[in-house]
């Protein structure tokens, strides 16, 4: 099969993988010659601090011996097959390199014969890249659960990100759609790469210069949508791995129907306003303060998906406004609809100097239309007649656009909430 063949069935294969992002890696290694995970190419992905890197984002291979039944590369399914051998794929990237196509590498693969035999294929592309070539460009590896941890330990010292995908939001689901996965084993590869980067973090606050591992930290991808799993347990989930494993990111990919897709699955997919007001409660709670019963309103333990979260929760709790931006804590403004995490720090320095007036908040560009009858200004008290309204809900629903893989940097969200 010619490579631009094999290129074209697995990158395809690919798009389906949405744990993609290269926000955290930073500086370049020492010795490199060729890459960058600083510089600028093609957009596709975004760091927090705005910058667009792209990545060849591929599968080694999408033969598989697994039946996991949302999958389209399973065993039982008759998609097109292709391999790339490491040489193929590191011949590739620095040719793409080369020609500033990309900045980096995403590189995930089917398992073949065991996750051991899988995982050290992918860190032979890694190392070659880094040893051969002097290659300082962003490198991330999908690790495969219950490959050795001598291959996890080489995978994160060559790559700048490892993730670890949970796939499904519960054992239940996963014991359901992919038996042969086990969440303990995923697990495991988790506390693995958490403790080998928890290492090498004190390793460098004591003074030594230990190796590098996985600087980007580690991430994982949910389905969403391929169960009836509610919101409210997906953010659960999400939460605990956040506290337990210190993980930069959890992605939500809504499922994607298949050809000849097993019974249990649905026949479509969900409503890809629900994925991103996932990504809104996600943010809200890794940066707001909220926890997840607190964002899932609704009888079903689903987020609505007619207006955000912040929004929902403020008027699900209407006794709680208005908020006096002049007098209120950080924590009590991180709370009002429209105003993010950046501007409550730009609210906090300028009330140092004189009162909030409604003008210093359009100058911040807050979403004033949404803010306005939750916050006491030093020219504007709502009181609660405009909290007690009926139809405060649909005055103040807004038309958003779907929040997409590569258009989703982080200060867009903070701007939404």
């Amino acid at each position: 099969m010619l490579i631009e063949q094999k290129l074209t069935i697995l990158a395809d294969a690919a798009k389906y993988d949405a744990s993609c992002a290269s926000s955290g890696s930073k500086g370049t290694r020492t010795g490199s010659r060729l890459g960058t995970t600083e510089g600028m190419g093609i957009c596709h992905s975004y760091t927090p601090d705005g910058r667009c890197v792209s990545l060849l984002k591929i599968l080694l291979t999408n033969y598989c011996i697994f039946d996991c039944q949302y999958c389209v590369n399973r065993v039982t399914s008759d998609t097109p097959r292709a391999r790339f051998s490491v040489e193929e794929v590191v011949r590739l990237t620095i040719q793409f390199y080369q020609r500033n196509y990309i900045e980096g590498l995403f590189l995930s693969s089917g398992i073949i014969q065991n996750a051991d035999y899988t995982m050290d294929q992918m860190v032979l592309v890694a190392k070659s890249l880094r040893v051969d070539h002097k290659f300082g460009g962003y490198i991330h590896l999908k690790t495969i659960p219950g490959a050795s941890d001598q291959l996890l330990e080489e995978a994160g010292r060559w790559a700048d990100r490892l993730s670890v995908n949970v796939e499904l939001p519960t054992p239940a689901d996963l014991k359901m759609l992919a038996p042969e996965k086990k969440a303990p084993e995923i697990e495991e590869a988790m506390d693995t790469i958490k403790s080998r980067i928890d290492q090498f973090k004190a390793d460098r606050k004591a003074g030594f210069k230990p190796d590098r591992f996985a600087p980007a930290g580690q991430s994982t991808q949910m389905i969403v949508g391929a169960t009836a799993t509610p919101d409210l347990d997906i953010l659960n989930t999400s939460a605990s791995l956040y506290s337990k494993q210190h993980l930069r990111r959890v992605y939500y990919s809504a499922y994607s129907p298949i050809p000849h897709a097993d019974a249990r699955l649905p026949g479509r997919s969900p409503p890809l306003v629900r994925e991103h007001r996932l990504y809104q409660a996600d943010w809200l709670l890794r940066f707001y303060g909220f926890q997840a019963s607190e964002l899932v309103a609704e009888a079903d333990r689903n987020l609505s998906l007619d207006i955000d979260p912040k929004l929902a929760w403020a008027l699900q709790h209407r006794d709680f406004f208005p908020v006096d931006v002049n007098r209120a804590s950080r924590e009590l403004l991180w709370r009002i609809p429209g105003i993010g995490t950046r501007n409550v720090d730009r609210i906090l320095s300028i009330r140092r100097h004189h009162r909030l007036c409604i003008s210093d908040l359009k100058k911040l560009r807050v979403a004033w239309n949404r803010t306005a009858p939750f916050v006491i200004t030093h020219d504007h008290n709502p009181g609660l007649r405009s909290l007690d309204k009926l139809g405060l809900r649909d005055q103040l629903k807004v038309k958003e656009k779907q929040l997409l893989l590569f258009d989703s940097d982080e200060s867009s969200i903070d701007g939404q909430l």
